[in-house]
């Protein structure tokens, strides 16, 4: 009788008997290690740093790569990107009135002064440091690159230059010119460039006078320097800071948004393209001739770029028409393709790719073709991650940015906000907001209007978010604009509302089936 195998912890130490006993007596089951399937799965426990920062190049270079090159992949991020951000995200200044002792009519034209004064900042390429891109352009690079790279660092600059308003600017450092000077060890206090205090809190950020991975500027390369950037002004004021969603207490940087699926896209890419070739080849068809002997003259000889030639090299290709000697033969191996299971396996395959990137299969192809209730929950869940996203964008960039605007509005007196530096929260009060951007779009925009309607009347919503979530604007400045058509169409004799437009706002609810076709409802 052969003796019990011996078993090792996660720490790699010898599992007692005794300690056997209780596992197998009680316990989850995830945790035990006799059984075969789970017997040699031993993951270390490691810290946050120890499990994210080694795997960080490796894992940024593929997952660029995979943005390059993977149709998929791209998609994923660009799916984010447009619906999070979209055209960009709008400001809506909400000061606190009854904190600032401020009349409703006082509130409103201080906002709207407020949104005037950020439009001209947002809309401007003058904002950017590289003098490229406006703010909402800004706002899509800074949450593609912490999606593919894990993070970005943010630096508020102030540069006025000759014909400029503004002086502040935003600067984007790439993930990896954030790194340690003179490429030294890492520390409990210094980590990929970044240096903590004792709390772990990041105060300063070492940044590398150029991309360690640019092949360009030679001399350049051979004097690396790196600069220390704080965080914070003596004021308190947020400098520069670390764009990243942190998954783990005390993460120090960012993990790539498609890290965890970046073999399986990988090599979902490889079968594609497999498949694609395979099927190129098996369209090819091609002509042999086979000759009766040596001596006999060759009816046909293989054609190159149109001409004749003794080249023996035989290519396929299509319409080729190919000589053989005399004893040649051919044999044609048959590629089955197209392969008939393809879609039904990329698609599944595709399931689980989309619920590790929160994404369901339909938004992640674009592919909307099961019934309009199946649809619109594939929207729907999909919405739930854009909003959190968006949520997080609004509270790490954009809030700082109006900020930071509104803050050099009042000290160059382009804007009046008593106390605005004596106390933060009077600061807080004058620079409260909303953020609109991208809606998600109807799939039935007479139903999505009706439901809008009937949460107004119900008192469960207001006409404002409503507008922000059906269109994405602004219902006060629509309704501005509502009222100046509804003059102008009574000056010229029109009437406000036509029979048709009345019809449509009381066309009752038509059955489901006659409108969608939808079986499920």
């Amino acid at each position: 009788m052969s003796a019990a195998p011996v078993l090792f912890d996660a720490s790699g130490r010898p599992v007692t008997a005794a300690r056997r006993a209780r596992i197998q007596a009680s316990g989850y089951t995830g945790a035990r290690t006799d059984r075969p399937q789970t017997q040699n799965w031993r993951p270390a426990i490691g810290s946050a740093t120890t499990d994210t920062v080694p795997d960080l190049p490796t894992l940024r270079a593929r997952s660029r790569d995979l943005e390059r090159n993977a149709p998929f992949a791209r998609g994923a991020l660009n799916t984010n990107v447009i619906n999070v951000v979209g055209t960009g995200l709008k400001v809506l200044p909400h000061v606190d009135r009854e904190f600032l002792g401020l009349s409703e009519e006082e509130a409103d034209a201080w906002e709207r002064q407020a949104q005037r004064l950020f439009n001209a900042w947002a809309e401007s390429e003058e904002c950017d440091i590289t003098r490229e891109q406006d703010f909402a352009g800004l706002t899509s690079l800074a949450l593609l690159s912490v999606l593919l790279s894990g993070d970005v660092l943010v630096i508020r600059r102030f540069k006025l230059r000759p014909g400029d308003l503004w002086g502040t600017k935003v600067q984007l450092v790439e993930a990896d010119r954030v790194c340690n000077p003179q490429w030294a060890p890492n520390t409990d206090r210094l980590i990929e460039g970044v240096e903590l205090d004792e709390d772990g809190a990041a105060i300063a950020y070492h940044v590398l006078d150029h991309h360690p991975g640019d092949v360009f500027g030679v001399g350049r390369l051979s004097r690396q320097t790196w600069k220390r950037v704080r965080a914070f002004a003596s004021d308190g004021s947020r400098i520069a800071s670390l764009l990243f969603q942190r998954r783990r207490p005390g993460q120090p940087r960012g993990v790539p948004y498609l890290a965890a699926v970046i073999e399986a896209l990988k090599q979902l890419d490889r079968y594609a393209e497999s498949e694609l070739q395979a099927a190129v080849v098996s369209s090819f068809f091609t002509v042999f001739l086979k000759t009766g002997g040596a001596g006999e003259a060759a009816t046909f000889a293989p054609l190159v770029d149109g001409e004749e030639s003794d080249d023996r090299d035989i290519t396929l290709g299509p319409g080729v028409v190919a000589e053989l000697g005399e004893g040649e033969d051919v044999t044609f191996a048959n590629p089955m393709r197209p392969n008939q299971a393809f879609d039904s396996f990329v698609t599944a395959f595709l399931r689980q790719i989309g619920v590790g990137l929160d994404l369901p299969y339909e938004v992640l192809v674009k592919h909307f073709t099961a019934s309009y209730s199946a649809s619109r929950a594939a929207l729907l869940e999909a919405w739930k991650a854009f909003r959190t996203l968006r949520r997080w964008l609004v509270g790490k960039w954009c809030r700082p940015w109006y900020a930071a605007v509104i803050g050099e509005a009042v000290a160059r007196g382009l804007i009046d906000a008593p106390g605005f530096f004596d106390h933060p929260l009077i600061q807080r009060a004058w620079l409260g907001a909303d953020w609109t951007g991208p809606s998600p779009g109807q799939i039935d925009p007479l139903k999505e209007a009706q439901a809008a309607r009937l949460r107004v009347e119900e008192g469960f919503s207001t006409r404002q978010q409503e507008t922000a979530e059906l269109t994405g604007g602004d219902w006060e400045a629509n309704h501005v604009q509502r009222a100046k058509e509804e003059r102008l169409r009574r000056e010229a004799g029109l009437d406000r509302e036509g029979p048709a437009e009345r019809a449509i706002l009381e066309q009752p609810q038509r059955d489901s089936e006659e409108e969608t076709g939808d079986e499920d409802r």
